[in-house]
């Protein structure tokens, strides 16, 4: 026969394991490769985060949609307010902004002459940057801030002596008709 007892049984339980059996297994050599491209490109993917810049709390990587009429300078005035304190801001000119004031849930006794939308939240009037910001990191339970009316001094209605500036409040809705007050702001002195 030529083969002993012992050999069979090795060759036999060879055969079983298959011939890379004793070698470095092709699924080994696969998950590695797996794990250096999963690396590579999250390393690429962190490399291009950092050169691009991390966004500032202001933009967050949100876009704000204003709607207004194409003739108020009151509202181009809060856009490049909006824009100086880092908000990425499209226009959306109309000639009636009502239609979105009553698809945003925005009550008649908070208008004002523009509203916005920003992650889900209204934005109704001249509400400054720094309440946004506030709202956006917050994230209460609420349909949206307004600054009813057009108060002086408010951001995009500066006019006039500094001291002459109202004190004005911002206020917090929400979709059961709800308002409380989001925060007091203090005119000129």
């Amino acid at each position: 026969m030529g083969m002993d007892q012992g050999s069979g049984a090795t060759m036999r339980y060879m055969n079983k394991l298959g011939p890379n059996a004793f070698c470095r297994s092709k699924n080994t050599v696969t998950m590695s490769s797996r794990f250096v491209i999963a690396g590579a490109v999250l390393l690429l993917g962190l490399v291009g985060y950092l050169a691009i810049g991390v966004p500032s709390d202001a933009s967050a990587s949100t876009k704000m949609i204003v709607y207004k009429s194409p003739t108020c300078g009151c509202c181009n005035a809060w856009i490049d307010h909006m824009k100086e304190a880092g908000y990425d801001v499209e226009v959306q000119d109309m000639p009636n902004v009502m239609p979105v004031k009553d698809r945003e849930g925005v009550l008649p006794s908070l208008r004002s002459c523009h509203t916005a939308t920003i992650a889900g939240y209204v934005v109704e009037g001249h509400v400054p940057a720094e309440q946004i910001s506030r709202m956006l990191a917050e994230q209460p339970s609420i349909r949206g801030i307004a600054v009813p009316g057009m108060p002086i001094g408010s951001p995009g209605m500066e006019q006039g002596d500094p001291s002459d500036y109202q004190d004005y409040q911002v206020v917090a809705f929400n979709n059961e008709g709800e308002m409380t007050v989001y925060a007091e702001i203090a005119g000129g002195s």
